[in-house]
């Protein structure tokens, strides 16, 4: 698994890595019982401040995605799949929702925006890496 983690994008970089994980986990590139590197080991490898993947690695704790075993580090939980799923869809009705609110709000035709979304669901099908992708992986996840 990999994580691609932008500064500029308007997201903290916490919410970056507690999406990417359920994103992960809905996909099934992380697998209930698998560990997640040690938070030493991802904020040295992402070159980001230890706080900050403490932070992601506790939300996604409270959102019961991971639980901690003790000695052993943080392990994707057996109910987390169908959780990280319906989490993935969520986020992803909103930001349609939003996107195709302002473009209404903004004067196009409900045909406008179908027109606009079909294109660039063209231009982008097979060109985008996915949490799963083999291209990049400079994060090593342990099995349990």
């Amino acid at each position: 698994m990999f994580f691609s983690i932008d500064p500029n994008n308007g997201i903290s970089i916490y919410e970056q890595i507690v999406r990417q994980v359920k994103f992960a986990v809905a996909d099934g590139v992380l697998i209930p019982g698998q560990l997640l590197p040690s938070v030493r080991t991802l904020s040295i490898q992402l070159a980001i401040n230890p706080n900050t993947v403490a932070k992601a690695f506790q939300i996604l704790q409270s959102d019961g995605i991971c639980e901690s075993l003790r000695g052993r580090g943080l392990t994707i939980r057996s109910t987390a799949v169908e959780a990280c799923g319906q989490a993935r869809r969520t986020l992803l009705e909103e930001r349609l929702r939003s996107a195709i609110s302002e473009a209404l709000h903004g004067g196009f035709s409900t045909k406008e925006v179908r027109r606009l979304m079909l294109e660039q669901l063209g231009l982008l099908d097979g060109n985008v890496a996915t949490v799963g992708s083999a291209l990049e992986q400079p994060v090593q996840v342990d099995s349990a």
